[in-house]
């Protein structure tokens, strides 16, 4: 699990591509302090383990699957990315629960400043768009931000100069595709409700006999 608060920005050292599948090697400082082998890093937004690692780099293999959902199979050698090693039991839940599992991806379709502040507007599909509620939560690129604006075929995002220190965000241009994973709690109730008949009365646990047990 992570928390979307992004660690440090790394860099592609290189992309080794097979057929279906790729192999980043990716530069690193803050996150290999403690990483190890079997770790999972989030790297713009997407779980993967680590399979080797020294000082100052570490691999990962990226599956067709991944390379189908997110940006990934299109990193190049010389590409930044944002990278969050997997919270610990005993860390800050600074941003909300962050899954790594990518849901689809986003295209960024205009860029405004309003003081300090700049705006993102993403366009993306009608089933991402399902899970998004303004001043929820969603993950762009790993990055936890708070839906500021939501329309028909869009959503807008208002990021803080710090944030945009932090991450890849600077470097976005209109036209460039982001990962972005959906809150999970959402994506629970929607399962949950599916598998409700409609037809059936709920069953409270809640009875006279329960009550008086409890003293009630």
């Amino acid at each position: 699990m992570f928390t979307g608060i992004i660690e440090e920005v790394g860099k592609i050292i290189s992309v080794r591509n097979d057929q279906n599948s790729s192999q980043l090697m990716i530069q690193g400082k803050t996150i290999l302090s403690d990483l190890k082998i079997g770790d999972s890093v989030a790297v713009n937004g997407v779980c993967l383990t680590v399979a080797h690692f020294d000082k100052t780099i570490f691999t990962a293999d990226v599956m067709n699957e991944t390379q189908n959902r997110s940006t990934l199979g299109v990193l190049k050698k010389g590409d930044h990315v944002n990278l969050e090693r997997a919270m610990p039991a005993n860390g800050r839940f600074g941003g909300h629960i962050v899954s790594g599992h990518i849901d689809g991806t986003g295209t960024i379709s205009q860029i405004r400043r309003d003081d300090n502040a700049v705006w993102f507007t993403i366009k993306t599909t009608p089933k991402i768009l399902s899970y998004i509620v303004e001043k929820g939560s969603i993950a762009i690129e790993g990055i936890s931000l708070t839906v500021a604006g939501l329309g028909g075929d869009y959503f807008e995002v208002s990021v803080i100069p710090h944030t945009m220190s932090e991450t890849t965000l600077l470097s976005k241009k209109s036209g460039d595709r982001l990962n972005l994973e959906n809150d999970l709690i959402g994506k629970y109730v929607e399962r949950f409700l599916k598998n409700t008949d409609p037809s059936q009365e709920p069953q409270s646990v809640i009875t006279a006999e329960f009550l008086a047990k409890a003293g009630f």
